[in-house]
């Protein structure tokens, strides 16, 4: 019987299996494919990879570029914001366990069993 394409229906596929590619390869090859010295399809025949996979890699570094020289700046600010945020919750750390001692002492003067659930 034949199908589609003109081959055997009863034929086996092969699957190919999916590679993996490293950050630096896809780091590198993004890079040249950003340089525009090569067309796309140039750069993917020789690095034997589809022509769409250098486009998407090419664009995910265009995106992500201004990162790594916003990245200084941004993770000090982030930084200064956690500082403020521990400085407040130690702060409100403190009041609640004055609040507590506070409380425990007057309930032992009056007389009240803290033991006791309401």
């Amino acid at each position: 019987m034949v199908g589609f394409g003109g081959g055997v229906a009863n034929q086996q596929t092969v699957k190919k299996k999916r590679r993996i590619h490293s950050a630096e390869f896809k780091a590198r090859v993004a890079l040249e494919a950003l340089k525009g010295i090569k067309t796309i399809s140039q750069i993917a025949q020789d690095e034997g990879v589809h022509p769409v996979q250098v486009s998407t890699w090419k664009k995910e570094l265009q995106e992500r570029l201004p990162e790594v020289f916003g990245s200084k700046s941004d993770a000090k600010a982030e930084a200064a914001q956690t500082e403020r945020a521990r400085a407040r919750l130690e702060r409100k750390v403190g009041q609640l366990v004055i609040e507590k001692d506070f409380l425990k002492k007057k309930c032992v003067e009056l007389g009240i069993d803290l033991n006791e659930k309401p």
